[in-house]
């Protein structure tokens, strides 16, 4: 099989300005800038990318897909995160080694804790 994972898909409101707030949040550099489409990866040749599109309809409910971020340190990237715009859920999902955040448009994601990431 020769399946290359390319890039996550983020259904967006404004996908300009959450592009730009994720491009911010992870350090990842544009690959395309507009109008129809945004797309970041770490690096400009360097995969998997999130691709923002713009669509018609609100968010609703918890996302059934999410992103993990495995920081060196946790508060201080959650803080860091919440500084640039995240925010806390309004449900809790339970006392847990991460914190769940939300994008700008609500987009969960978490940020893990200490220990070291599954190989």
């Amino acid at each position: 099989m020769s399946l290359q994972w390319e890039q996550v898909v983020v259904d967006s409101a404004d996908p300009a300005a959450l592009s730009h707030w994720w491009a911010e949040a992870l350090g990842w550099v544009f690959v395309a800038d507009g109008p129809d489409e945004y797309e970041i990866r770490p690096e400009p040749d360097r995969m998997p990318g999130l691709l923002f599109l713009q669509v018609p309809e609100a968010k609703k409910g918890k996302n059934r897909l999410h992103l993990d971020f495995r920081p060196d340190d946790q508060a201080t990237e959650v803080a860091r995160l919440l500084a640039l715009g995240a925010r806390r859920p309004e449900q809790s999902y339970g006392a847990f080694s991460w914190v769940t955040l939300q994008d700008p448009e609500g987009n969960e994601f978490c940020v893990l804790g200490g220990g070291t990431p599954h190989t």
